[in-house]
This record gives C-alpha cells, structure tokens and sequence, in this order.
C-alpha cells in the first residue's frame, strides 16, 4: 500500500516508517506539521494515512483537522488517527460522516504490530477500526447490564469496527450465532440494525454516548 506518515514525534515516526516498511509497504511521503500533512494527503492520495491528532505549529488538533479537511475534499480518503490518550469527542468527529475508510488509535497500540497492520488495511479497505482501549472506555460510560456477557463481548468487537464474520472468528462462533447475537443486543439497545458496516459503528458509539 502508498502510504502517508504524518508525526512530528521523530522517533516514532521513523518506526512507523520502519514497520510498514518492513511488512511490504511504501510510505510515499512523511509530515511534521499540520500543512504539511493536509498538502501530502491531498497531493498524493494515499491508500492510507497515519496522522497524529495534535501537530505542529500549535500542538492542539492539527492533525485531526487536516484528516478532517481532507476527507471533506475526497470523501472517504482513508485516515487512521493516532492520539495519545482517548478522547470521545476525537471518535465522533472522525466518524461523522459515515463514508468509512477511518480509525482511531493510541500510539501506544503501535506496539502490537500485528493489530495495528490489521486496523490499518481494514481502514484502507473502507472499514472501521477503533482502538480496543477506546472502545472499552467508551463501553464503561454507559451501563450496558441489559445484555448478557456474551452480548457485551459481541458489542465491544462490533464498536471496534470487526464484521460479523471478523467477530465470529475472534469468539470462535458461527455467522448465524453472532448475527442472533447482534439482532438481540440492537434490540435491547433500541438501535436500528443496519447492513451498512460503518454505521453500525456509528449507530453503537451514538447509544453509548461518544458521539
């Protein structure tokens, strides 16, 4: 995959570099700044991009805003935010739109290479992909004791971004299984199922108050 790395952090850029590199990846170009990373994902259009929320030159959001500006210009350009502590208001800005094709993670889960290379290529696939560490917060805002265990289990994976098939294997149940799973926790939570991978997301982060 083409692949723009916007942080202004040099040492975790440059083993971000390394790591895509090293799983066969071309990392077309780098950011330091805010510009900077707005200019590259518009210029180049990347397969995918990773882009830390708070950026030179005012060390606040900017990277957040340029992955936002330039999806408005090319809507589901695919982005994976990095942030260093979990922020709710972050989750439902980037997913707003709807158009997929987005992630949030903590620079911390870069560590794990294998769920972060996952998160990205299901970003580049037009998927979804929340930090597990996000979503878990997220969940604990909201009591969810209507549901059974196995329901909550299903739900955390659902708000991370996973397909029903993605979750079956994860929980080693059959598609029929996790989808009677998903019918009943949609139901108790009054939310309407919808085929539509992103927005169920979107629909699950909306009942648990993020967005």
């Amino acid at each position: 995959m083409r692949i723009v790395v916007a942080e202004d952090l040099y040492l975790l850029r440059d083993g971000m570099v390394r790591l895509l590199e090293a799983y066969g990846h071309d990392v077309v170009a780098t950011a330091t700044t805010g510009p900077e990373t707005l200019d590259a994902l518009l210029t180049l259009r990347p397969e995918v991009s990773i882009v830390d929320v708070r950026m030179p030159p005012t060390q606040s959001d900017e990277g957040l805003r340029a992955a936002l500006a330039a999806r408005r210009e090319v809507p589901g350009l695919p982005v994976l935010v990095l942030s260093q502590h979990v922020e709710q208001l972050y989750a439902r800005e980037l997913l707003a739109d709807g158009a997929g094709g987005i992630g949030y993670f903590l620079k911390e889960s870069v560590f794990d290479a294998d769920q972060f290379m996952d998160a990205l290529e299901r970003v580049a696939g037009g998927g979804t992909a929340l930090d597990p560490a996000v979503v878990t917060k997220l969940l604990s805002s909201r009591p969810t004791d209507r549901l059974t265990e196995r329901e909550h289990e299903v739900l955390g994976l659902m708000a991370q971004g996973l397909s029903n098939q993605a979750i079956g294997e994860r929980l080693f149940l059959s598609p029929s299984a996790i989808s009677k799973y998903t019918t009943s926790l949609f139901g108790k939570l009054g939310i309407t199922d919808d085929e539509n991978h992103n927005r169920r997301v979107l629909a699950v982060l909306t009942y648990l108050g993020s967005v």
